[in-house]
């Protein structure tokens, strides 16, 4: 597993329980706006004013003395716009992994607002219209969680809830399979939530209308998961280890061929040319040799025989191999991949 830390920017390092994403914002100039995150708006109104403050925070942990500072000046994130428009919701979302199971710890501190006083996580962000809200509002005196479907609030889940402002809470989404938990300070303070399996989507932070909020010491923790296509070719490699080279592509939103696995894994992403785009679009196969091996590119096909994907695999070549023996090799293997994964849904899950 691994451990992935933002103080704007990412480090690596191992951890047996799975991917952290922290975000942290001490490298950051106040009044800035962070790395790695966009501002978005949802409803109508003045798009939000995020940005690096410094504030008196108090530490995670008790004090182990009395002469232990109970505060110290950080950078937190903040929300400082303060347009009053009641449908209006900035958002801030973190443009990294894109989670389904996951939790998601962030605390914040509601500062100011006439109109509203809130302040809350989304997550299962796809667009400005479709997302997943858990909130807090200080005026309101409750806690709620709604889902925004195309523009639409939907299954709102609201309880009431005295929330201080000018004092640092925590928010806390527990997403697990089709279950959702909800907690403030350490308790769970809605009912768990069943909803219908979701997609992947985005995380950030949420303010509504002239609410202005701060955010900090957020921490995402989540198990990472391997692509199909990447889960076949190691299989793959595993089975025959030999293979000098095996990358699975498939064509982007721009059309073009790209690398969704590979036996390199640093590979994945890097483009392809227009031979896997011929054999996706095409079906068409492809041979050269080069340093005593032989790359071949052929179609993936699904359980209709329609190229979902294009395979290119670099083999050993041995003497006096011919083009038709390279080529009855290489389809052996790519007929096993497409007996264990025959639709292109399958393969990109």
């Amino acid at each position: 597993m691994k451990r992935l830390v933002l103080c704007l920017c990412l480090t690596l390092a191992a951890s047996v329980r799975g991917a952290e994403i922290r975000f942290s914002f001490t490298d950051a100039m106040a009044g800035s706006a962070p790395t790695n995150f966009h501002a978005a708006l949802a409803g109508s109104g003045l798009p939000g004013d995020w940005k690096i403050l410094m504030d008196d925070v108090p530490p995670l942990l008790a004090p182990l003395t009395d002469q232990a500072p109970s505060v110290s000046k950080r950078a937190v994130l903040a929300q400082t716009s303060q347009d009053p428009a009641n449908n209006r919701y900035p958002l801030f979302i973190y443009d990294g992994e894109r989670l389904k199971d996951f939790k998601f710890t962030t605390r914040f501190k509601i500062v100011s607002g006439v109109a509203e006083q809130m302040a809350g996580v989304v997550f299962r962000f796809q667009n400005p219209s479709n997302f997943y809200v858990f909130r807090a509002s200080a005026l309101g005196k409750n806690v709620a969680f709604y889902k925004m479907v195309n523009d639409e609030i939907v299954s709102p889940v609201r309880l009431p809830l005295e929330i201080a402002t000018n004092v640092w809470h925590e928010l806390k989404i527990d997403c697990a399979g089709v279950n959702i938990e909800c907690s403030l300070d350490g308790q769970k303070v809605l009912p768990t939530i069943t909803d219908k399996p979701q997609p992947e989507g985005k995380l950030g932070f949420w303010t509504k209308s002239d609410a202005v909020s701060y955010f900090c010491d957020t921490l995402i923790e989540y198990t990472p998961q391997i692509p199909a296509a990447q889960r076949l070719v190691s299989s793959i490699m595993e089975k025959q280890p030999r293979i000098l080279g095996l990358q699975v592509y498939t064509l982007n939103e721009q059309g073009q061929p790209h690398i969704i696995a590979s036996k390199d894994e640093k590979e994945i992403g890097q483009p392809g040319t227009d031979a896997e785009k011929d054999a996706i679009t095409g079906g068409k196969i492809y041979f050269a040799r080069s340093h005593g091996a032989v790359v071949v590119t052929m179609p993936f096909r699904d359980r209709n025989g329609e190229a979902m994907a294009a395979v290119r695999l670099r083999l050993d070549s041995f003497f006096g191999e011919t083009q038709q023996n390279a080529l009855t090799r290489a389809a052996m293997i790519v007929r096993k991949m497409q007996a264990e994964v025959s639709s292109s849904e399958a393969l990109l899950q």
